[in-house]
């Protein structure tokens, strides 16, 4: 493993894998690109938060304490599989520190408002999503440092993980409950405020995103991409996939219906990479963290193609079956229905029942007119 390898930091500008990171590390110190990729990816993650916020709705979420499927559904799939994900991922492809606790960072991090689109894309439990990316996000709050904590054991020798702020990741975690709380109260007191606010985080999300690569990959030019070894390219596309594929397990498992399991699927896969971009570059010095601050980008490509590939093949495949389904139910109930009607009809209409002196009973036609 790379337990000896030296960081950028003290290696004298040699980056994650190996090479120099003269065209990486330099530019990344740069201070007002360096400040304007912060301002950015500060405001992008406050607006993504803010949403979050104002897509829960109290009586909800305290449906979902008193019943917590979905919390514990949150809590097995994001600081429990995805973290173990990681670190197996990490030690698969022999990743060295940097990038290993890149990885491990991203893995950590809590449910993405990825999710909670595609899950409307899939017909999905829109309640179960958002309650599971909101109670993940609160969650992070204690487990993500702890989690952190536990599997960068692995690599504690080396200079990068010595220096892990715990402490800072706790900080921008508790940074993200004020939008939350903010969001909470405008979604009680303006719900129509808050339904245009969850629009525009997820409008918001997408174009941070994209503003971020083009940036990073534009002006830092593709000598940046270059050193990002082969072995992270890989973890980037196998890391949602296996995130999926984990989720949807977890749902069947747990008995789910068909589009409950599509929801667990995606909110284990997706990751709030906002987030783990913001605390890669708010706690991380540029020279230390390298050409690694691009991992969360490369996984926010990757897992949103696979979720686009995921809700093509359900368009494409399960929609109809989804809608026979759902078209069997209601027959099934207009069929009860109608007979039970029918019943009701033959009862009144064949006569009346009288009864006569000797206990006799004569049934009297019932005159109908015309």
């Amino acid at each position: 493993m790379a337990s000896s390898a030296q960081p950028p930091a003290a290696a004298g500008g040699v980056g994650p894998d190996g090479g120099s990171l003269a065209g990486g590390g330099e530019t990344f110190a740069d201070r007002s690109l360096s400040q304007g990729l912060s301002v950015l990816v500060g405001l992008g993650l406050c607006v993504t938060m803010l949403g979050l916020g104002c897509a829960v709705e109290l009586g909800q979420l305290g449906q979902q304490l008193r019943r917590p499927v979905g919390l514990l559904l949150a809590l097995l799939g994001q600081f429990v599989a995805m973290p173990l994900l990681a670190f197996l991922l990490a030690l698969i492809f022999a990743l060295d520190e940097v990038a290993a606790v890149a990885v491990l960072l991203c893995g950590c991090c809590p449910g993405g408002n990825l999710s909670n689109l595609m899950s409307v894309l899939v017909d999905g439990d829109m309640n179960l999503s958002i309650i599971m990316t909101a109670s993940s996000t609160l969650l992070a709050l204690f487990l993500m440092p702890l989690c952190l904590w536990i599997y960068s054991r692995h690599w504690i020798n080396t200079a990068v993980v010595q220096l892990l702020p715990l402490g800072a990741v706790s900080l921008t975690l508790g940074s993200t409950l004020l939008p939350i709380g903010l969001g909470v109260l405008i979604r009680y007191r303006h719900p129509r405020a808050a339904d245009l606010l969850v629009k525009i985080s997820l409008w918001s999300l997408l174009v941070t995103l994209v503003v971020l690569f083009i940036l990073t990959g534009t002006m830092l030019g593709p000598d940046l991409l270059a050193q990002i070894p082969a072995s992270v390219y890989a973890i980037a596309v196998l890391m949602p996939l296996a995130g999926y594929a984990l989720g949807y397990g977890l749902a069947t498992v747990f008995k789910m219906p068909p589009h409950c399991r599509r929801t667990v699927s995606l909110e284990t896969g997706c990751q709030n990479v906002q987030l783990c971009t913001a605390i890669l570059k708010l706690t991380f010095s540029p020279e230390l963290i390298g050409s690694m601050y691009m991992f969360p980008l490369l996984y926010a490509l990757f897992q949103s193609a696979e979720a686009g590939l995921f809700v093509l093949a359900y368009k494409m495949y399960g929609r109809d079956s989804y809608k026979q389904d759902a078209l069997g139910e209601e027959e099934d109930t207009d069929i009860s229905y109608k007979k039970l009607k029918e019943e009701e009809v033959a009862d009144t209409s064949y006569g009346t029942v009288t009864t006569e002196e000797h206990s006799s009973i004569q049934m009297e036609p019932t005159q109908t007119a015309l």
